[in-house]
């Protein structure tokens, strides 16, 4: 068993040191605070940012356009020793916007208790379809607090990929009997480190824990590849085929090409690394939802699924996460520019 994860994680990081061919942009270039202003700290240079998280509040940050489809990415180093409750995200949304039929796409980051691995999932909502969430859960091959590593969401009219690094580790293909749950309308880039105790580590089990405090997390070699649209939601609409071209090009792009080799790696990411997948979880789902495609391996595995608490849409939560947010004195601490 030893040499089989030492030769799947040999695997992984020869494919991962292949590297895309993207450009990548400083925060003012593409981005803007969110929330959380004096714990969001941006480096001399402007290329990368910390977000951070203590007793007052989280952080965040926004894409300074939407985008109709596109290849949202970054370089991320997150928390380490006890993280029990804390979700650091790095999702697409249109919440503000289309705030009863909005879309999202999620990678989201879930603590955990000092010594256990941060533990991570992937999700996707469409037309405001929040009941059914499309979640999976992994683990995975390295310690992601110790260095950065790339998270990147390819997002076309065709499929969504998620990857780690260059390693692709889950493809949604659009289905017809999706119909709206695959998301289909503009959407910003976020990036968000807030407290989740009531479900992220164990379900809840463990809470934040402040005496730890401040939790970091780190952004650099950010990339946003895409099509840019206005934020009106009539004019957006209207003007969809504006992205036509874009669309086209993002197609040719290293990133949404699926080699075999690269295939080959994403199984055996699944093999190794999933914990959890909706699409075998009969307790949430009895019909299995249209676009899952049902591996005999993978549903002996997940047999058992079904007991596992998620925290549902960003939007919601974000919503909470202000609401619940204490007063504090005023910091400058986003504009000394510290070293990082």
């Amino acid at each position: 068993m030893a040499l089989v994860l030492l030769f799947v994680f040999c695997w992984f990081i020869g494919l991962a040191n292949a590297t895309f061919n993207v450009t990548t942009l400083s925060f003012d270039e593409g981005y803007s605070p969110l929330f959380g202003h004096g714990n969001l700290v941006r480096s001399p240079d402007g290329h990368s940012v910390r977000l951070l998280l203590d007793v007052y509040t989280g952080s965040g940050f926004i894409s300074s356009s939407m985008y109709r489809h596109g290849f949202f990415s970054a370089k991320i180093k997150l928390p380490s020793d006890y993280t029990a409750g804390i979700v650091v995200a790095f999702y697409t949304s249109n919440g503000d916007v289309f705030e009863k039929s909005h879309d999202e796409l999620d990678i989201e980051f879930l603590g955990n208790i000092e010594g256990k691995p941060w533990r991570f999932q992937t999700n996707l909502y469409g037309n405001g379809s929040t009941n059914r969430g499309r979640e999976e859960r992994y683990s995975l091959w390295f310690d992601p607090s110790k260095e950065f590593h790339r998270y990147s969401i390819l997002w076309t009219p065709n499929n969504i990929i998620f990857y780690v690094d260059e390693v692709p580790i889950r493809e949604v293909v659009r289905n017809d009997k999706m119909g709206g749950d695959y998301p289909s309308k503009p959407m910003s880039l976020y990036a968000t480190i807030w407290d989740a105790s009531s479900w992220a580590t164990n379900g809840g089990k463990h809470k934040v824990n402040y005496e730890y405090a401040p939790f970091t997390s780190e952004f650099k070699d950010l990339v946003l590849e895409g099509c840019p649209t206005d934020p009106n939601p009539i004019r957006t609409l209207s003007n969809s085929s504006t992205c036509t071209d874009t669309d086209a090009w993002l197609e040719t792009r290293d990133y949404a090409v699926i080699t075999p080799k690269s295939r080959s790696a994403m199984r055996r990411f699944r093999q190794h690394y999933m914990y959890y997948s909706y699409c075998y979880d009969t307790v949430r789902y009895p019909v299995t939802p249209p676009e899952c495609v049902i591996d005999p391996n993978e549903k002996q595995r997940f047999q058992d699924s079904g007991r596992l608490r998620f925290g549902g849409s960003h939007r919601k939560q974000m919503r909470n996460a202000r609401r619940k947010r204490r007063s504090r004195p005023t910091s400058n601490i986003s504009t000394e520019q510290n070293d990082m």
